[in-house]
């Protein structure tokens, strides 16, 4: 028994000393994450304490739960900072494989809330098996695009583009044409967006299918494709909408599920349903409109008590913006703004092609979240239900955020950038 305790701490030593990375960090990028993270915290708590006395009995219900979840998620990401990107290229099928077990399993499954399929219930928490999917498809992006970047086209990225950046890099131009690695890739990502579409997780699908686009443009596909396909999306999406309001007296269309549909009509149709699929939107427009230039004062909103539903979830940026006002809005997304660039910057600088796309995958798919957090709370796109990172209760999310951020810092240890 000795002999094979031994052996196994041999292995997880020699383990460890191949993928563990002592280098010093970014700084820069480690004060930005924990200034979301702070503020977020903060937010979180004024948006919902009224929520949660009303509903729970107990003020201080969510951000009981959202402090213990971060600073699990700092232990995480302090953790994870010590990996080196190698060790992620070399899970990539493991990574790949888990996400589309979990993404599957959750079919059969007791269903957490009736039609949805999109949680798994542990007991003591629940998680969403999309947040798996999304850093699955970033593993996997960042793996076919630096295996076989010699393969993706024959043509240049336009000067002064992000692609370009990086194979002045890391290898020079890309040489040879082969469309296999892009076909494999986008098989996985499609499939993980049908999934958890299926999964009655909208917003979840766009996402991932925006993040797979996004490894696509940075591992250097043709501008014109995203042309190409970008137009036919876009005019699919146009069709269906006018579809949609076109047969909307009628029992429903059947392309897209009851509630979607809904949505759809209640963006397009300002005064369509305005106590019912209207309401959120409205009352989240009427919170960021009262807080003018300077805001209400912090813990001063008054949307958030019960008419903007679920506050410190998916229109907490609307409670933002009433107490914050415009100045604390626009610093916050200058912070998110911060994120990405510093982001970007250490994936530049990274001694990998892997590393560099890994950390600016994880920074974009942020970005993205961001932007499109944003839009909904503005009334800009449909209501699809995406969370603003750092900010939007959810313990499991914010914990896999961390993690995700920690990546970025291991990334960072590996590269050739001033730290401090």
């Amino acid at each position: 028994m000795s002999s094979q305790k031994n052996n196994t701490g041999s292995v997880i030593k020699s383990l460890w000393h191949r993928f563990a990375n002592y280098g010093s960090i970014d700084i820069w990028f480690l004060v930005i994450v924990l200034a979301l993270l702070c503020i977020g915290l903060i937010m979180m708590f004024s948006a919902s304490y009224p929520y949660a006395q009303i509903m729970q009995g107990d003020a201080t219900n969510y951000i009981r739960k959202q402090a213990f979840y971060a600073v699990i998620g700092i232990v995480a990401m302090l953790f994870v900072s010590h990996l080196k990107s190698e060790f992620w290229r070399v899970m990539m099928p493991v990574v790949c494989g888990i996400s589309g077990f979990l993404l599957l399993i959750v079919f059969v499954l007791p269903q957490y809330r009736a039609g949805f399929y999109r949680w798994i219930n542990l007991g003591f928490t629940t998680f969403q098996p999309s947040e798996i999917a999304k850093f699955a498809v970033i593993v996997a992006g960042a793996f076919f695009y630096s295996r076989y970047s010699k393969k993706m086209s024959t043509q240049k990225p336009a000067k002064g583009t992000i692609p370009s950046a990086i194979n002045a890099k890391l290898g020079g131009p890309i040489v040879k044409e082969s469309w296999v690695p892009t076909w494999l890739f986008c098989g996985f990502f499609g499939c993980c967006a049908v999934l958890v579409f299926l999964e009655n997780h909208l917003s979840g699908a766009i996402l991932i299918f925006a993040i797979g686009a996004a490894m696509m443009f940075l591992g250097g596909v043709r501008a014109r494709w995203f042309v190409i396909f970008g137009s036919i999306g876009i005019g699919l999406i146009a069709l269906v909408c006018i579809y949609i309001m076109a047969t909307r007296d009628s029992e429903g269309t059947n392309i897209l599920k009851g509630y979607m549909e809904e949505r759809i009509v209640g963006w397009l149709d300002k005064d369509f349903d305005p106590r019912g699929v209207r309401w959120q939107t409205n009352q989240a427009l009427y919170a960021i409109g009262s807080g003018g230039f300077f805001g209400k004062g912090l813990g001063n909103s008054t949307q958030k008590y019960m008419y903007v539903s679920e506050p410190q979830n998916d229109m907490i940026f609307s409670i933002v913006c009433e107490e914050l006002g415009f100045i604390g809005a626009s610093f916050i997304i200058i912070l998110f703004v911060l994120l990405v660039y510093r982001g970007i910057v250490i994936g530049l600088n990274a001694k990998t092609r892997f590393g560099t796309l890994l950390a600016m995958g994880l920074v974009l798919q942020v970005g993205l979240q961001v932007l499109l957090n944003i839009a909904v709370a503005s009334d800009s796109i449909p209501n699809t239900g995406i969370s603003l990172p750092f900010f939007s209760y959810g313990g499991t999310s914010l914990v896999m955020l961390l993690a995700e951020m920690g990546i970025v810092l291991g990334v960072s240890r590996e590269g050739k950038l001033k730290k401090k």
